[in-house]
């Protein structure tokens, strides 16, 4: 099956755009049908919330059924096998995310490495771990199992530029700051923070960073590489689309020696990243098959994908907000591939909304929450049409009426 219609390869978005694709993103020059036949999902529900649990190509899933019937018709061998096999996957998938396959674990998805990594670094009496009040509720958790009353949040206006984000982290940290956590794109606000700045500012006080990328793998290139963080991990279930239960945990060589694993097993003694390439007998097929995620994406050139989903998620954000009457909102870096919608003050519970959105729209867009305000918080990927935001907007305006 072709993905891309005739004259596709070698062009460019100009080319094969005409007039309506640099406003939507939606003129792809791929055949639509064919690449929304990588999936699975529903064809009667409008999917604009990749950015949660992503969508696992076909072909990936079939690979990973493979290898647990492989499994099943030798547990024994497999096991004996299998930690060199994570091992190779483990090599592709940090590259993909801009590190070698030495200075980089698999983890089962970003809260994982985040626990491992305050589990690997315990605090001293007095010390406290800064982060921003736009961390994930997960990673908040579990800042503050670590910290207890060290754990020091940072409140960043939505509309403070780069310059201020970065202001404001570093006039937090004091001669207690053990730690620094900071999302590369955020969760609930959907905003690309400056990593760069904001590690060398810490670095330039003596502080390790650790960067939330949970969203930044497949919607950035590299996005473990070019910020010299001490500790970066991003989900893989997310944008490109691997197996759920799949991310990456980069370690800056300093530190490498201290991490272990959140539980111990027989590779414990190999040390990092070894050390976390064997747990005993979960399945680990998810690992083996996401390289297969990668060669989907890349069969669609992956560089072109980010721009059709940051196009198209920037089409729909204005659709919804001219639908719901409402400013785009002011922020420095929106994500590429995500963006947010402010709805009325008088929708108050985020959660039962969602779910309405979901019951009475066939509609799944979630419903974040952020400084006293609800958001509508929207992804695009490949299997996105312009008419999916332009339905979905009238469905939910039709709710809020």
């Amino acid at each position: 099956m072709s993905l891309v219609s005739g004259g596709f390869e070698g062009q460019t978005d100009r080319d094969t755009g005409g007039g309506t694709g640099a406003d939507t993103g939606g003129d792809t020059g791929w055949d639509d049908d064919a690449v929304r036949a990588l999936w699975s999902l529903d064809r009667e529900v409008l999917h604009l919330n990749h950015g949660s649990y992503g969508a696992v190509p076909r072909e990936t899933r079939e690979r990973q059924d493979q290898l647990r019937e492989e499994a099943e018709r030798n547990p024994i061998d497999w096991f004996r096998r299998l930690p060199a096999r994570v091992a190779q996957a483990r090599t592709t998938l940090a590259e993909f995310c801009g590190v070698t396959g030495d200075g980089a674990a698999l983890v089962p998805n970003v809260s994982a490495g985040i626990t491992a990594v305050l589990a690997s670094l315990p605090l001293k009496d007095g010390q406290e771990i800064v982060f921003t009040d736009h961390a994930y509720g997960a990673v908040r958790l579990a800042i503050e199992r670590a910290a207890g009353s060290g754990a020091r949040p940072v409140h960043l206006p939505l509309t403070a530029r780069n310059d201020e984000i970065v202001d404001l982290i570093a006039g937090a940290i004091d001669d207690r700051t053990a730690l620094v956590v900071i999302d590369q794109i955020t969760s609930a606000t959907a905003a690309a923070l400056p990593v760069r700045e904001i590690v060398d500012a810490c670095h330039a006080r003596g502080v390790p960073v650790l960067v939330d990328g949970a969203h930044a793998p497949g919607m950035l290139a590299e996005p473990a590489r070019g910020h010299d963080a001490d500790f970066w991990v991003g989900n893989l279930h997310k944008w490109p689309c691997a197996p759920r239960g799949t991310a990456v945990l980069a370690v800056a060589p300093q530190w490498r020696e201290l991490m272990r694993p959140l539980v111990a097993s027989w590779s414990e003694h190999r040390g990092f990243p070894l050390s976390f390439d064997q747990a005993g007998t979960l399945d680990l097929t998810g690992w083996l098959a996401a390289p297969v995620s990668l060669e989907v994406l890349n069969r669609l050139d992956i560089d072109r994908l980010r721009r059709h989903n940051e196009r198209l998620a920037d089409y729909g954000q204005r659709v919804f907000c001219a639908e719901l009457g409402v400013e785009v909102p002011d922020q420095a870096s929106p994500a590429p591939s995500m963006r947010i919608v402010p709805l009325p003050p008088a929708v108050t519970d985020a959660a039962a909304f969602g779910s309405r959105i979901a019951a009475e729209c066939r509609c799944e867009i979630p419903v974040t929450f952020f400084a006293d305000r609800t958001f509508l918080r929207m992804s695009a990927h490949a299997y996105n049409r312009p008419s999916d935001y332009e339905t979905a907007a009238r469905a939910i305006a039709g709710l809020l009426m």
